[in-house]
């Protein structure tokens, strides 16, 4: 199993969930995040910006999935602009369901 982690644009949140569900992936977590990439912030005019808002939105699939969701992220999330984010991947060793006590996804 892998963990998927995608930092994206708020604008584009709405469009990458329902392509995620859309794609047979309708479990994620996602939440309001805010940080700074390679371009360490945002000028207008004389105001700096340090940390931008983004989404952290977050899926544990099978091994076998995980291009699938990078390309259905990177096919909604792009603007083709600075700041579209970023994606992580990260290997999970084991999922338990609290209620059952199931093992594994």
């Amino acid at each position: 199993m892998k963990m998927v982690r995608a930092f994206i644009r708020p604008e584009k949140e709405q469009e990458v969930v329902l392509a995620l569900e859309g794609a047979g992936f309708p479990s994620l977590t996602k939440m309001p995040v805010f940080g700074r990439g390679k371009q360490k912030g945002l000028q207008v005019g004389p105001v700096h910006y340090d940390e931008l808002p983004k989404i952290l939105i977050m899926t544990v699939v099978n091994n076998e999935e995980v291009e699938r969701v990078i390309k259905t992220i990177q096919d909604k999330a792009k603007t083709g602009f600075i700041g579209d984010g970023k994606i992580f991947i990260s290997p999970v060793e084991a999922a338990y369901t609290i209620r059952t006590g199931e093992v594994g996804l």
